[in-house]
Formats: C-alpha cells, sequence, structure tokens
C-alpha cells in the first residue's frame, strides 16, 4: 500500500462524498480509489467511511483524520511548490468554470499571454454563470461573480464588476430619464441571477434609495443584454466590463449616472487542498497582476478609484 495514495483517496472521498468524483479528480478509476480507502482502513484498523447507497460521509473517527490528512495534503503540496525551480515544472491541465461575461472578451488573449509563460500548461474550461462548488465539480478553479458555494473554499477577489444603465440616444428620446422610477416608461432589461430581485438597493453618492424595478427581460447572458441596448429595444443594467467598448465608441450611452446598485466583485475560488498548487498559484497570480483591482475598462470610463473601504475587502 502506498499510504500518501491511499490519503489523498480518503481526502478526495470525503471533500466530495462521491468515489466516482474523487477517482476523476485523481485520474484513476473508480475500483481503485476503492481499493486505496479500504486499504487505508485496514492500515488504521478503523472504518473512516459511512457508506450507503445514498450517501458516503465520514465516521466520527474519519472526520478527525480527514482534517489531518488534508493538512499533510496542504503541507506536501507547500514542499513540492518550494522544489519548483522554473517554469518547466508547472505543467499539466487546468480544469476551470469561467463567467460568460469574463470570459467572451476578456479571457482569451490572457490565456494566450498566459500559455506563452508556461507551455506545458493546459486547460479544460466550461462556460457558465451558475456558482459552482469546484469540489464537487471536480475542478481545479473557478472565476465567478458571487461568494463561493462552501466556507471550506478559498476566495481571492480579483477586481470590482461595476453596474450601469445604458440606452441608446433613440431610446432617450422617447422618454426622459432622470429617475429610477423613470424606467416604468421604457423596456427594461437586467441580468437574472442578480440577487436582490426586483428590490434594488440602488445608491446615489452615499444615499440608499431602494428602488422596485420589474425588468421586462430578465436572462443570463449579459451578452444578450448588450444587445437588446445596443438594438434600441430598452434600457439594460449591464456590467462595465461588458458594456465598456460600446459605450467609449458611441453606440450606447450611459443613463442614470448617479444611480447604481452595490459593485460585486468578480473572485477566483479553488478548493483549500489547492491552495499551493503550483499551476493554480501561477494563474490565479497571473490573473490579479493581468486585471488590477482596478480594472482598465472602468479606468477608460472615467470612475473613481474605489474607496478604502471597498479596497479594504479585497
Amino acid at each position: 500500500m502506498d499510504l500518501l495514495l491511499s490519503i489523498e483517496a480518503f481526502v478526495r472521498v470525503t471533500e466530495s462524498r462521491s468515489f466516482a468524483k474523487a477517482s476523476r479528480q485523481i485520474g484513476v478509476a473508480r475500483s481503485v480509489v476503492t481499493t486505496r480507502v479500504k486499504q487505508l482502513e485496514q492500515h488504521l484498523g478503523a472504518s473512516l467511511l459511512h457508506r450507503s447507497t445514498r450517501a458516503i460521509k465520514p465516521t466520527e473517527m474519519g472526520d478527525a483524520y480527514y482534517q489531518e490528512c488534508s493538512e499533510l495534503l496542504v503541507r506536501l503540496n507547500e514542499m513540492v511548490l518550494r522544489s519548483q525551480r522554473d517554469s518547466v515544472a508547472l505543467k499539466g491541465t487546468i480544469r476551470m468554470h469561467v463567467l460568460p461575461g469574463f470570459a467572451l472578451g476578456h479571457f482569451s488573449k490572457a490565456l494566450l499571454d498566459f500559455r506563452a509563460a508556461y507551455k506545458q500548461i493546459d486547460f479544460e474550461i466550461s462556460v457558465n454563470d451558475r456558482v459552482v462548488d469546484p469540489v464537487q465539480e471536480g475542478l481545479d478553479l473557478v472565476l465567478q461573480l458571487f461568494p463561493p458555494a462552501s466556507e471550506s473554499l478559498v476566495e481571492r477577489r480579483l477586481f470590482p464588476v461595476r453596474g450601469i444603465f445604458c440606452a441608446t440616444s433613440a431610446v432617450l428620446r422617447r422618454a426622459p430619464l432622470l429617475h429610477p422610477k423613470d424606467l416604468a416608461l421604457h423596456d427594461f432589461a437586467s441580468y437574472s441571477r442578480y440577487p436582490w430581485g426586483d428590490n434594488w438597493p440602488l445608491v446615489r453618492g452615499n444615499e440608499s434609495i431602494p428602488t422596485i424595478l420589474k425588468p421586462m427581460l430578465r436572462t443570463n447572458s449579459v451578452h444578450l443584454l448588450l444587445e437588446f441596448a445596443r438594438s434600441g429595444a430598452g434600457v439594460a443594467y449591464l456590467p462595465t466590463m461588458v458594456a465598456a467598448p460600446d459605450l467609449l465608441e458611441g453606440r450606447i450611452e450611459r443613463v442614470l449616472p448617479e444611480f447604481s446598485a452595490p459593485l460585486l466583485w468578480f473572485s477566483a475560488v479553488y478548493p483549500t487542498s489547492h491552495r499551493t498548487t503550483a499551476k493554480v498559484k501561477a494563474f490565479v497570480d497571473f490573473l490579479r497582476d493581468r486585471f488590477p483591482v482596478e480594472p482598465h475598462w472602468d479606468v477608460a470610463l472615467g470612475f473613481p478609484p474605489l474607496s478604502r473601504v471597498d479596497r479594504d475587502r479585497t
């Protein structure tokens, strides 16, 4: 029995609550994972997992042993990382999940530049706006808009995501837009996954202005929202990282500039056990350098720097 391989199998099964998911994460057959866990239990002379047709969960001893084993794997990863002296040691595949609003328009050039420095790292990328648990999905990294699905995950904030109201000049000629209540005079479109629903926590400066807004179009596609605004169909609330090119080139205009919903954060989220995985650390560090806390599209649009309070939250 290889004790370290058996410990790794036990940790992955405990985290994912699945032998099948653990086998995909490790890259071996499910039967191999099952055998390794059984060998570890025989070595310890105790049962570590409760198994049933519906669920897998650790026994009391297994729960305590998991904490020690998880910490051991982290320390081993740290030792491996310290021994990797150059980028040649950084290789393998990063399996990740990326938010569409970032993947389309910003991500491909970043990947190209990263690959120029780390030629032995490949990527498997799914694009979706769901908040996923990378442990449950067998992923190394998730780039998402909302907080992590589990407190056991590591979150590293990359940059703020500001939202703005946008429309064409033709739309603005139909009816004035001086206050959010004037949106009732227009067809309004918004992202369907905002946590506030129809009760928008709008702010104007330091003033809170709770407002009920009922969009005629709700969609999880921010690029459909951009097309809605660009075509003159009405007013859309868009993230600046998607709307900036059209705003700067005059295809759409910002409306109600004094009003906005609270900014959100675009974050890198990954399992605790991947904290010091060399390839993940290298890629997240690259993203933090490439996309600073004041993203270039917000600087181009003239947004003021974040307040000290907001910066302290990064």
